[in-house]
C-alpha cells in the first residue's frame, strides 16, 4: 500500500504543540501518546543504517513508536495477535454481535472512561454467557472474544464492543458440543439487549452508591438523588442497541474477519484526504445512506480534540476473552471442543515472516532500491548515535 498523502503525524507536527498548550486538561497519557505518534519513524526515536552487500547502497530506517494508538504501528501487532489465535479457532460458524453504549451515558464516559469501558466489556461478555447458558436459548458454555472500539466514523465518541463468538458451546458436563437450535439464528437480540441493560445499570448504581463516579462537567446535576433516579429510570425506558451480524465460518475467514477489528485505531492515515496547515479533510462512511463515502472538513484543533477522546487509559485491556476462551481454561476447553467436534488439533501455525529478535521487530533484510539485492539491516542506534553515524551521510 502506498504512503498516505497526509498522516496524523503531519497534523501533530504542524499543530500539536499549539493544541497541547490550548488544552491544559489533557492527561499525561494523552500527551505521551501524541508525542509518540509525532516522533514515530523519525530521527527522534533513533533507528539503524541498512547497507546493500552488492552495490554498497546505504539507507536510514527510523524506529517505530509501537504505540497502540498510532496509525502506522498496528500491522505487525495485528499479525502477532492473529498468529497467537490460530490454534484457538474451531471448525464451526462464528457470529459477530455488537453492543453499543447509549448516547445518554456519554457525558459520564468523558469523566469515567476507564470504569465505563471496563463495565462495557465485562457486562457484554457476561450477557452473552448468561443468555447462552439458558436452556431456552442454547444451554451451553460459550466462548467470547470482545474488542472495544470507542469511535464512530466521524471520530465522535461512540463506545461499542464487537464480540466474536463460536456458534455453539460446551454442555454443562463438557460431554457434548451444543449447536444452535435454528440455522442462521444464535441468540435473541431483544433478550441480549434487556440483560445487557440490566447488568450495566446495576454496575452504574453500585458505583454511584459507593461514590465512585466523577460527576463533574456535564454530569454535575446527577449529584442530586432525584436527578439521579430520573436518569436511571430513563435508561430503562430506552432499548439498548444490540446488533447480530450473519454467521461466517472457516478458520481463515475468522482470522481475516478479526483482523478488521482487533488493532484498529480511531482513524487510519489512509482516510486523511488533505491538510492545509489549519484544516483537515478526512473520509467517513455514511451508514445511514448506503455506506456512501463522504468527505468531512474540520479545523486541526477540532480534529485533534476528537482524536484524543479515543486514547485509552494506560494499561487498559481492550481485547478480552471470556467463557471457554478465558485465559484460565482456554487450552483445555478448546481441546475438549475439538474432541467433541471430531476435528484434529491444528499444526503449529507457520512462523510469521522472519523478524529481528529486537523489541522493534525490524525485518532482517529488504530489497535494495538500486540493484534489488538484499539490504542488510544494521544494529539499532539511539537518536544521538544515529545522528553521529549519519553526519554527512548521503542516503539518496
Amino acid at each position: 500500500m502506498s504512503r498516505p498523502a497526509v498522516e496524523v503525524a503531519d497534523i501533530l507536527h504542524a499543530q500539536g504543540d499549539t493544541f497541547v498548550e490550548q488544552h491544559p486538561w489533557l492527561s499525561v497519557q494523552q500527551r505521551s501518546v501524541l508525542r509518540a505518534i509525532a516522533r514515530c519513524r523519525t530521527a527522534g526515536l533513533g533507528g539503524h543504517v541498512d547497507a546493500c552487500g552488492t552495490c554498497g547502497h546505504q539507507a536510514i530506517s527510523y524506529n517505530s513508536c509501537r504505540n497502540r494508538h498510532c496509525p502506522k504501528c498496528q500491522a505487525q501487532a495485528r499479525e502477532r495477535w492473529l498468529h497467537a489465535r490460530e490454534r484457538e479457532l474451531l471448525d464451526v460458524p462464528y457470529v459477530h454481535v455488537v453492543f453499543t453504549l447509549p448516547h445518554a451515558l456519554l457525558p459520564l464516559a468523558y469523566r469515567n472512561s476507564a470504569r465505563l469501558y471496563a463495565w462495557l466489556l465485562q457486562t457484554t461478555a457476561a450477557t452473552l454467557r448468561e443468555v447462552a447458558a439458558d436452556p431456552r436459548h442454547l444451554g451451553a458454555e460459550i466462548g467470547v472474544l470482545s474488542i472495544l472500539h470507542t469511535w464512530g466514523q466521524t471520530l465522535v465518541r461512540h463506545p461499542h464492543v464487537h464480540c466474536v463468538v463460536p456458534a455453539g458451546g460446551l454442555s454443562s458436563d463438557h460431554e457434548r458440543w451444543v449447536r444452535p437450535k435454528y440455522a442462521g439464528f444464535f441468540l435473541p437480540v431483544k433478550v441480549l439487549s434487556r440483560v445487557f441493560r440490566g447488568k450495566f445499570v446495576e454496575a452504574l448504581r453500585r458505583a454511584y452508591t459507593r461514590g465512585q463516579l466523577d460527576l463533574s462537567g456535564g454530569s454535575q446535576h446527577l449529584h442530586d438523588p432525584a436527578s439521579w433516579h430520573a436518569f436511571v429510570n430513563a435508561l430503562f425506558q430506552t432499548d439498548w442497541v444490540v446488533y447480530a451480524k450473519p454467521a461466517f465460518g472457516g478458520a481463515s475467514a475468522v482470522l481475516r474477519y478479526l483482523g478488521r477489528y482487533t488493532h484498529r485505531v480511531a482513524i487510519s492515515n489512509h482516510r486523511l484526504l488533505a491538510f492545509d496547515g489549519d484544516r483537515v479533510t478526512f473520509q467517513w462512511k455514511d451508514y445511514a445512506h448506503g455506506d456512501q463515502r463522504r468527505p468531512m472538513t474540520v479545523s486541526a484543533m477540532e480534529f485533534l480534540r476528537r482524536f484524543v477522546q479515543h486514547i485509552l487509559p494506560r494499561g487498559f485491556v481492550r481485547i478480552r476473552q471470556a467463557g471457554f476462551l478465558a485465559n484460565t481454561c482456554r487450552t483445555a476447553r478448546v481441546a475438549r471442543a475439538r474432541t467433541l467436534l471430531a476435528t484434529p488439533s491444528p499444526a503449529a501455525p507457520s512462523t510469521i515472516a522472519a523478524t529481528r529478535t529486537t523489541a522493534l521487530d525490524f525485518p532482517t533484510s529488504w530489497a535494495c532500491p538500486r540493484c534489488g539485492a538484499a539490504m542488510i539491516v544494521g544494529p539499532i542506534l539511539s537518536a544521538l548515535r544515529l545522528a553521529t553515524v549519519t553526519l554527512g551521510f548521503d542516503s539518496s
